[in-house]
């Protein structure tokens, strides 16, 4: 069995920035169920938010924090993430990321719930690809091993720490096991639950289900963010449409042509992600329509074209010329903001087991994300992972709010329940514990879900494996639903429309 310093799991901004850290100070082994460059990263069109504009300052990102994560954020690590946010920028740049500039100087735009322009972004709307190809091409030339097509799909703990992690190899069949002093889980998130994603289909909560099943904790399963802006087209994978768009002015119109957003909200289509995305679905079904438009025909042509290359090539590629004519779009799941529950230092409850990036829940997103402060929260709790393990310092969960600590209960579906199948799964997600839930709709899906992964056979390749971890995953979050008899932010219940003081608390479930 061969031993490393440090194993990190996942080949995204989170497990490429963290190998680059640790390379520097011992042996480092990532390994990534698909190649190098399959993640959710590269998919970051929007950008990376960063307090350094004139006029902007950190204390303004931490209040616009706050107020995205409707009471759940924690305020110590919303602090650290915006007062380290130019130190982590700039050590972006240092690695060659080329940001967009104007004038010499970055060019910053402005994404919903946000006070000022703070949103660095790099071609355009290619901002997650630049960040990928850069960090890619440096662990590429630097000293960190990567296997590529390995699975992890079990982490050996022994006295309450983590001695080594399991793989199969993807291509072979065959399952190794590599020692390590300190295990990094940067797997992403689990868009694949639902039938309309955003994500890449490598987004199957592997993490979630690794971490759990070795005795982690897992929190805030509840809140699922789903972007209001995916376009909609017959046969066409949900290709994300920017919340930049709508930054630079872009309009929200229903079937009929109404602007509709000011009926929602007094920001329009600058409200909060969940505030657009409720709107969205009721304005869709008012109309008794699948999609709504977005408008961006009274913007400069040249502005589209230079701001948004991705955007507008994607959608010149399927018929559409934006600068002339509406892009339909619908929701479309988007971003875990529960996850690995972890605490400043992206320590979990398990010994030399950490947790980065969206499989982790920091405290920093709460109920709501505030839009691109994912790709900052990789690289500030990134950053102190490996200073934690530098320091030798001691495991303790986050949380500065209550916790409702939990087990999976026991369940089985009274009626008959379809085969499983990735298809089943995803329908079942999207229609019960999508955008809109109640406990019935959340009641009916933890049976199903429970009575699939009683009798689920044991996962032997990678589509097996990911579908259990699916499965499991799925649990956490419908369960952790049920229990929040309350809307608050991303999680909003037609039988619990009203925000609750007695939820100012996290839902966490662990094994034992």
């Amino acid at each position: 069995m061969a031993d490393y310093d440090y194993v990190i799991i996942g080949s995204g901004i989170a497990g490429l920035y963290t190998a680059l850290l640790a390379q520097e100070r011992g042996s480092v082994l990532i390994l990534t169920k698909g190649g190098i460059d399959d993640c959710n990263t590269r998919y970051a069109q929007g950008g990376i938010a960063a307090a350094i504009g004139k006029g902007d300052s950190p204390e303004a990102h931490f209040r616009d924090t706050m107020e995205a994560g409707a009471g759940l954020s924690d305020p110590e690590a919303v602090r650290l993430l915006v007062e380290e946010s130019a130190d982590r920028i700039a050590d972006l740049i240092n690695l060659g990321v080329p940001f967009d500039t104007i004038n010499g100087e970055i060019a910053l735009t402005r994404e919903a719930a946000h006070s000022a322009p703070r949103v660095l972004h790099a071609g355009g709307d290619a901002t997650g690809e630049h960040i990928e190809v850069t960090l890619s091409q440096r662990v590429r030339s630097s000293g960190v091993q990567v296997l590529e097509h390995c699975l992890g799909t079990e982490i050996v703990v022994s006295g309450g720490k983590v001695e080594a992690i399991k793989a199969l190899d993807c291509r072979t069949g065959s399952v190794e096991e590599f020692g390590c002093r300190n295990l990094i889980l940067a797997t992403g998130g689990a868009g694949c639950l639902f039938k309309y994603t955003t994500n890449p289909e490598v987004a199957t909560g592997d993490g979630v289900a690794l971490a759990f099943r070795a005795g982690a904790e897992v929190m805030d399963m509840e809140f699922f963010q789903f972007h209001p802006t995916a376009i909609r087209l017959p046969g066409v994978h949900p290709f994300l449409i920017s919340e930049a768009v709508r930054g630079e002015g872009g309009i929200l119109r229903n079937v009929e042509g109404y602007r509709f957003m000011p009926d929602y909200a007094e920001e329009g289509e600058l409200a909060p992600r969940d505030v657009v995305t409720r709107g969205l679905v009721c304005e869709m079904k008012k109309t008794k329509s699948d999609r709504v438009f977005l408008d961006v025909t009274h913007l400069p042509p040249y502005l589209i074209k230079t701001r948004f290359p991705h955007i507008y090539r994607f959608c010149r590629d399927h018929g559409l010329d934006i600068t002339k004519g509406l892009i339909p779009v619908a929701p479309a799941a988007h971003y875990m903001m529960g996850g690995v529950r972890t605490n400043t230092w992206g320590e979990t409850n398990v010994g030399g087991l950490f947790a980065v990036g969206e499989v982790a829940c920091t405290g920093v997103h709460g109920a709501n994300r505030l839009a691109s402060n994912s790709l900052l929260e990789v690289l500030v709790f990134g950053k102190r992972v490996v200073q934690r393990i530098d320091q030798g310092g001691a495991t303790a969960p986050a949380g500065t709010h209550g916790t409702d600590c939990r087990r999976l209960p026991e369940r089985e579906a009274s009626e008959p329940v379809p085969p499983l199948s990735l298809t089943a799964l995803q329908t079942l997600m999207w229609e019960k514990v999508g955008i809109i839930r109640s406990g019935e709709t959340l009641e009916k899906a933890a049976n199903v879900l429970a009575t699939w992964q009683r009798y689920m056979e044991e996962p032997s390749d990678r589509s097996s494996h990911q579908l259990a971890n699916l499965v499991l995953t799925a649990r956490l979050m419908t369960e952790s639903a049920l229990l929040r008899t309350e809307s608050r932010g991303a999680h909003y219940r037609t039988d619990y429309p009203q925000l609750s003081e007695d939820w100012v608390r996290h839902v966490v479930f662990r094994v034992g």
